[in-house]
């Protein structure tokens, strides 16, 4: 009998998966803190012998070699991939005897990057699972353009024939699982469902069901800015990472956290925008954890810039350190726990209001400054008439370009509405953070506009 366990992790939405037979187990893409795979490889009573990478991932930094290395188990990678670091390299074809009752075979599936795998799991008395990794996702595919424009179409093209591949080679019965599409910037679509079939993703994924050049015109016409920290993880990945260290930060007092602030750095307050909204440490950042956390600070932060986390409890500031080690920001140079009027000492806090769109409308014809901090295929899609719009991943060497006056930021449902309001705050300006989901502007009075439409050509 053969298990599949998924191994979710929704800040990044991804998947690594734990196949076993009850006594032997592989891993497939895993996280970096591999403390969740033994810890359910110890529930399950399985000894890992094989590690798999269907690709050196751009969106985060893996735990493969950490966890061969506590282990002992193989590590597969792709003979193709430049690597830093002993591997089992494995190439288009091979077949791996996992166990007697399991093997798996390999096949090339490039596109979403040049050396991309997918992993056939045949095991008797059941059909053929396959993972795709950044391949075939849940109705949709890998993005092709994480290796510069230059190389997008070829990426492209070659995505669109990994998948149907993996149709001609597979029973429709196959289960199809994805390492990405579960609102992973790796996607090049939102992709849908908890599980799959080839047969399945034969009728609803578009790479499958349409012509090859609509399918190479929606596909490239769909796709946005991805988190800048990408550019860091195929080489940290390449170099063969380290496990992570999440031991407690260096604890700092409030001399030193205003220290830090004027220095440059960043100080980031984790907890909710409203209650950062109603009083916060002067010059601090607003990242509530939430599953979109390690994401949007990753994106933003100049990389390599010291970073001190504020919680309101240790566990508040260890969840922010699990997030951030998956992303290779490794070590908060410090942090602190309780409140912010222990963070401020003596200093005043500060605070800015919160309001929603019925009250932006409500403004009238005295309208402030409204600054939309959405991507650029939501503002393409609709935006109100008259906003600034400067993307959030834009904001921090954009800010001067956001005009004179008292400045209302939204977004789509307020997070990073949030995040661009403590940076506006912590710059000195008046600012409001519109704490509203954008779909109510239009029932609230606001006209909007919209700039683009994605359709066949």
């Amino acid at each position: 009998m053969i298990e599949i366990v998924a191994i979710d992790t929704p800040a990044l939405g991804d998947r690594s998966y734990l196949v076993h037979d009850g006594a032997v187990a592989v891993v497939i893409d895993p996280q970096r803190d591999i403390d969740r795979v033994l810890d359910l490889a110890g529930r399950r009573g399985v000894t890992i012998t094989r590690v798999f990478e269907t690709h050196l991932h751009n969106d985060y930094v893996t735990g493969g070699l950490a966890l061969t290395r506590e282990t002992g188990a193989a590590y597969h990678v792709n003979a193709a991939d430049q690597v830093a670091f002993d591997r089992f390299a494995v190439r288009d074809g091979d077949i791996i005897e996992v166990s007697p009752a399991m093997r798996l075979r390999v096949l090339t599936t490039p596109g979403h990057t040049f050396t991309h795998l997918s992993y056939v799991v045949e095991a008797a008395g059941r059909p053929p699972v396959v993972f795709t990794g950044g391949s075939l996702l849940y109705g949709s595919t890998g993005r092709p353009d994480l290796f510069g424009a230059g190389h997008t179409a070829a990426l492209a093209h070659a995505q669109y024939a990994s998948a149907h591949r993996l149709d001609a080679e597979l029973p429709d019965e196959a289960g199809v699982y994805p390492t990405h599409g579960f609102c992973s910037f790796c996607s090049s679509a939102p992709a849908d469902g908890e599980a799959s079939t080839i047969g399945r993703e034969r009728q609803v994924n578009p790479v499958l069901a349409v012509g090859e050049q609509e399918y190479l015109w929606t596909l490239l016409a769909g796709l946005d800015a991805y988190p800048a920290y990408y550019a860091h993880m195929h080489q940290a990945n390449a170099a063969g990472p380290p496990g992570a260290d999440l031991s407690s930060p260096h604890r700092a007092e409030a001399a030193e956290l205003q220290a830090r602030i004027q220095a440059g750095e960043w100080v980031v307050d984790l907890r909710p925008r409203a209650a950062f909204a109603a009083g916060h440490l002067a010059g601090t950042l607003n990242f509530g954890i939430d599953v979109s956390f390690a994401t949007n600070l990753g994106w933003l932060i100049p990389w390599g810039t010291p970073l001190t986390l504020l919680g309101e409890t240790p566990q508040q500031v260890a969840e922010a350190q699990r997030d951030l080690v998956r992303i290779g920001i490794d070590r908060p140079a410090a942090a602190a726990t309780g409140g912010p009027a222990e963070w401020a000492g003596a200093r005043p806090l500060r605070s800015f209001p919160v309001a929603d769109f019925a009250a932006l409308a409500a403004v009238g014809r005295h309208r402030p400054v409204v600054l939309d901090v959405r991507r650029n295929l939501e503002w393409a899609g609709s935006h109100l008439d008259g906003a600034v719009h400067i993307p959030l991943h834009e904001l921090p060497r954009r800010l001067g370009e956001v005009p004179d006056g008292e400045v209302w930021v939204h977004c789509h449902s307020g997070y990073r509405a949030s995040v661009a309001a403590s940076m506006l705050d912590a710059a000195g300006r008046t600012v409001v953070a519109v704490d509203d989901d954008y779909d109510h502007a239009a029932s609230a009075g606001l006209p909007s506009s919209a700039t683009r439409r994605i359709t066949a050509a």
